[in-house]
Order: C-alpha cells, then sequence, then structure tokens
C-alpha cells in the first residue's frame, strides 16, 4: 500500500513515518528524470522540461563537488523565483550538501548574518543579491565561492552560473549524466531554513531527507482521502 507506515528509531525517538516515501532528495531527482519532455517548470517565456532540469542538476552537483563541496558542507542560495533555484536545490542536497535558502527580501546586514551563521562554503544567488553582499564579503571568511546568475556584466570574485550550465534554453543540450554516487540516508540534514527573526535574529531550522519526502506523501494522503470521503475512486 502506498500510504503504509511503519515505526522507526530516529535519535533515539521512536516515530511513525511512512513506508514507502523514497529515501532520499536524490531519488527525488532521479524519479523526476522519468517525466522525460514533460514541462517541470514556466517562467515567463522559458519553458524547462523534467530531463533538461535534470541534466542541469547532475551537471551543477559535479560542478559543487569539483569546488571542493562535501557532505554536510553549507550551500546558500539567495535569488528570486528563476528557473535556476531548483536546479541549485537539487544540485547540493543530492550530493549530501545542506542548502540553505535565504529569504530574497532580505537587506545585506541580514544575508551576511544568514551567510555566517550557516557557515556556508558557496553562495549561488542573482544579481539584485549579488549587489548586496558585494560590498560586505570581506565580513564573510567561510565564504569561498560565490556563482551568480543573469548577469548584465561579469562581477570580480563571482562565477556566471550560466559559465557552469549555460542558460535555461541550453539545459537539454547538457549531457544526460548521472548524478554524483553519494551515501545518503532519510535523516541526513538536508536544509537550513531561516525564521522570521520577528523577536530577534532569525533562527536556522534543520530540516532533513525524511522531512521533506514525508511531506510529500502526506500530501498525496490528503488528496487521496478527499476522494474517498466523496465516495469517489482514486484517480
Amino acid at each position: 500500500m502506498p500510504f503504509e507506515t511503519e515505526m522507526v528509531e530516529i535519535r533515539g525517538v521512536p516515530t511513525r513515518v511512512w513506508k514507502n516515501a523514497l529515501p532520499s532528495l536524490a531519488a527525488l531527482v532521479a524519479q523526476g528524470r522519468s517525466h522525460g519532455q514533460q514541462t517541470f517548470l514556466v517562467y515567463e517565456d522559458e519553458r524547462v522540461s523534467y530531463d533538461a532540469w535534470h541534466r542541469a542538476v547532475a551537471a551543477f552537483a559535479a560542478h559543487l563537488q569539483s569546488l571542493g563541496v562535501a557532505k554536510g558542507d553549507r550551500v546558500a542560495l539567495a535569488m528570486r523565483n528563476l528557473p535556476e533555484w531548483p536546479v541549485v536545490f537539487y544540485a547540493a542536497v543530492s550530493i549530501g550538501a545542506i542548502c540553505v535558502p535565504l529569504n530574497a527580501w532580505w537587506t545585506s546586514p541580514e544575508l551576511v548574518y544568514g551567510l555566517n551563521n550557516s557557515g556556508a562554503k558557496v553562495l549561488v544567488c542573482d544579481a539584485e543579491r549579488l549587489e548586496r553582499i558585494q560590498p560586505h564579503r570581506g565580513e564573510l571568511p567561510a565564504l569561498e565561492h560565490v556563482i551568480a546568475s543573469r548577469l548584465d556584466a561579469p562581477i570580480q570574485g563571482a562565477t556566471r552560473l550560466e559559465d557552469v550550465i549555460g542558460a535555461s534554453p541550453a539545459w537539454s543540450s547538457l549531457p544526460d549524466a548521472e548524478l554524483p554516487a553519494v551515501e545518503l540516508h532519510p535523516d541526513d540534514p538536508a536544509t537550513i531554513l531561516y525564521t522570521s527573526g520577528t523577536t530577534g535574529n532569525p533562527k536556522g531550522a534543520l530540516g532533513t531527507h525524511r522531512n521533506f519526502l514525508s511531506n510529500i506523501l502526506s500530501s498525496g494522503y490528503v488528496a487521496a482521502r478527499s476522494f474517498l470521503r466523496r465516495g469517489e475512486p482514486l484517480p
């Protein structure tokens, strides 16, 4: 049964979990690949298929590894809702890195705080966020690499994301490669998400692969339950 549960021990606590959830976010990326040329996302006049997205994720994951990013390292992500966002996110978590999405509305001091607090080794951002960060690079001792998308002109100290994986229309021409082989477990950390910080500095909340994958299956369960409650067959 797809919605079967079981008891497992997580950090010493007996916990009921979905038995058939995928084991990692890398497995989710691999599963998404099976949708081929179906549309994965739409951004203005840009269209990205599942296949093109997978190619970009695999290419950027390999690039992160070439920069020395390893399991447990932090990769910060600060940009508006661009097609690059899910590429960077899934590339980072697929190699066991911890992705740190930072609020795109944050000011320069807030972004500096998030980068330092998370210990981010790599920052991937868009041009607007880079403009806020660039004057403060000297305040970020742990930050080794900055990769920026959609720059109007080259900026010293930042690599253009398009020089690594190309712009979204070119992703379908990237090599049809597998994701890098990294041993991942459901309760490995995957993200640090920051709270709103209404009463003080935002707090980083650690999320695991299981957290995200459980939410996906839970959403499917809620949808299935709504059909059954109406006496309708499952689609």
